[in-house]
C-alpha cells in the first residue's frame, strides 16, 4: 500500500520539527527514510512551493519520493491528482488532518491516517513495539511443545 504525505502538514504535527525551520523538508525525509527501512512501505511526500529560490519538481532519497509542488499548484492539488490518476486508489493511504483534503481523497477511494496517528508511528524507535518474540507463547501451544518433547507432568 503506498503512502501519499502532505508535507507541511506532518510536520507541524512532529514535536521535533518546525515549520519556521528552513531544513524542516529535509529533516522530514530523514525521519521518513528511517520509517521506510523499518516498514518497506512505499512513500511519496509532497511539500507545498517555498521561498522562489526554493526547491521544485521531485527527486528521489533512498526509497522516498519527494514531490515539490509548483508556484501554480499545492500540495494538496497534487495529492490530488496522484490519488486521481491511481489504478486501484483504494490502495492508497493519504496522511494528513486537513480535512478538505482528507474529504476529497476519500471521495475518490483513497484510505486516510491523520499526521497526528502517523506522527506517533514515526516517533516509535525501532523494535518499541513487542514482537511475537517478546510475548509468552500461548497456553495450548506450551502443553503441546511440552507433550511433544515429553517435558509435561505426568
Amino acid at each position: 500500500m503506498p503512502i501519499l504525505i502532505d508535507g507541511h502538514n506532518l510536520v507541524g504535527r512532529l514535536p521535533a520539527l518546525s515549520l519556521e525551520d528552513p531544513d524542516d523538508e529535509e529533516k522530514l525525509v530523514r525521519l521518513l527514510q528511517s520509517y521506510q527501512a523499518r516498514t518497506g512501505k512505499a512513500m511519496t511526500v509532497v511539500f507545498d512551493a517555498g521561498e522562489p529560490s526554493a526547491r521544485r519538481g521531485t527527486r528521489s532519497v533512498g526509497k522516498i519520493k519527494v514531490v515539490f509542488a509548483s508556484y501554480r499548484s499545492s500540495a494538496d492539488k497534487v495529492i490530488v491528482h496522484q490519488v486521481g490518476k491511481a489504478h486501484h486508489p483504494p490502495d492508497w493511504l493519504v496522511v494528513t488532518s486537513d480535512r478538505e483534503l482528507a474529504s476529497r481523497v476519500t471521495g475518490l477511494g483513497a484510505r486516510v491516517k491523520s499526521s497526528d496517528e502517523f506522527a506517533l508511528e514515526l516517533d516509535s524507535p525501532p523494535g518499541e513495539a513487542p514482537t511475537w518474540k517478546d510475548q509468552a507463547p500461548p497456553p495450548e501451544e506450551v502443553d503441546w511443545w511440552l507433550e511433544v518433547f515429553g517435558g509435561g507432568s505426568e
